[in-house]
């Protein structure tokens, strides 16, 4: 048997601030080969990003496959923690330290739950990266393309995030938004503030996009989502000069998306308001974006119901379907199987003195592992 908390602990100790592993998947590795999981550490990197190390572990090689998927990566510890973050410190019933709530301990319990399920009638497996608190780049889009060219296919997928609000399993993830971040550089001419006629001043043409953007009502959302959302994180001049009209202005801002919208909609429909206002004002405007994640929705069905009777069964109380808040690797993972996420609350996460009370580990591992029974004694067929 396996001890949810002392493994949780165990890897609280390894310091794996992103992309460092510190031992933790070694930690990790040698949990589940003592369970008969068959481990592959894979080490991926490229020329713009940091190496990162990734395991995939499998037990079973039939159908159906149940893969949990996860991360031993964490956030840098910051300041202002009364309890050191990397010691697994227990006080009062509660554990403390950075990845408590996101995710170590989630994963500590899918493996003791694993262990409480012994050989299954199918196939269990565990997809864990130390990346996706990084750039997500060499973790889980790298290991489930390795997974494809093995020829390895998952049936469902159950991803470990914090995503519950006040106790285990109280909200299910069956989707989430996208995200967008997008950069806005207005180009004008630099002059003086008492010849303004001989310079082209980008600072109006600026505030004339960043107000048409912030006004504009994306959508409404719909049964699975809520409305779109557009915020600026900055905008910025670099002048400190009170005589000098600057040549040059720049906006930052982000958006998140429901399934109402793609990334190539509302990249056009940004770039068109630009080229309007670059029209108008005679400088110019160039946009820059980056995708980080495609709003997706694990539409409800056999799989999502499974899984809400499974946690109403220990808790008492139904799920609720949610797709709010930010991206997590189930994005990558969709394309690949149905997929939804599970897991402690995230009220502590990334916080200083992050925690989760011990008796939520043990209410998590008892989820996870009637949830392994019912899958395998009846299988989703979606």
């Amino acid at each position: 048997m396996v001890d949810a908390v002392v493994l949780a602990q165990d890897l609280i100790r390894c310091a794996s601030v992103t992309p460092a592993d510190k031992g933790a998947l070694g930690v990790l590795e040698a949990a589940l080969k003592s369970l008969g999981f068959i481990c592959h550490r894979l080490r991926f990197e490229d020329a713009h990003s940091p190496p990162v190390d990734n395991l995939y572990a499998r037990l079973g090689t039939e159908a159906p496959h149940f893969c949990f998927a996860g991360h031993t990566d964490v956030v840098p510890v910051g300041e202002g923690w009364q309890h050191d973050p990397f010691k697994a410190e227990i006080a009062d019933g509660v554990l403390y330290g950075r990845g408590a709530a996101d995710m170590k301990s989630a994963i500590a319990a899918f493996v003791a739950a694993a262990a409480k399920t012994g050989t299954p009638k199918g196939s269990i497996s565990l997809l864990i990266t130390g990346d996706e608190e990084g750039p997500a780049i060499n973790g889980t889009p790298k290991l489930l393309a390795w997974l494809k060219d093995k020829g390895e296919k998952i049936d469902h997928c159950v991803v470990g995030e914090p995503t519950s609000v006040g106790r285990a399993g109280d909200t299910l993830k069956i989707g989430r938004r996208g995200s967008i971040n997008f950069r806005l550089i207005v180009r004008g001419m630099q002059g003086h503030v008492g010849y303004p006629q001989k310079a082209k001043n980008p600072i109006p043409a600026l505030a004339e996009l960043v107000t048409q953007l912030a006004h504009e009502k994306l959508d409404k959302g719909n049964e699975h989502f809520d409305p779109s959302t557009l915020a600026f994180t900055s905008v910025d001049v670099g002048n400190d000069a009170t005589n000098v009209i600057p040549g040059e202005a720049r906006a930052a801002f982000n958006i998140r998306f429901n399934d109402k919208h793609t990334p190539e909609s509302l990249v056009g429909w940004v770039k068109d308001r630009a080229d309007q206002i670059a029209r108008q004002s005679g400088c110019d405007i160039e946009v820059q974006h980056s995708v980080s994640g495609v709003s997706f929705l694990t539409k409800p069905g056999a799989f999502t119901q499974l899984v809400s009777d499974t946690v109403a069964k220990i808790t008492g109380t139904s799920p609720v379907f949610s797709t709010s808040g930010g991206t997590s690797d189930a994005r990558f993972i969709k394309d690949h199987c149905p997929v939804i996420e599970l897991g402690l609350a995230g009220a502590t996460m990334h916080k200083a003195d992050e925690c989760v009370p011990l008796a939520e580990i043990v209410a998590l591992t008892e989820i996870y592992a009637a949830l392994l029974a019912a899958y395998f004694a009846k299988p989703p067929l979606s």
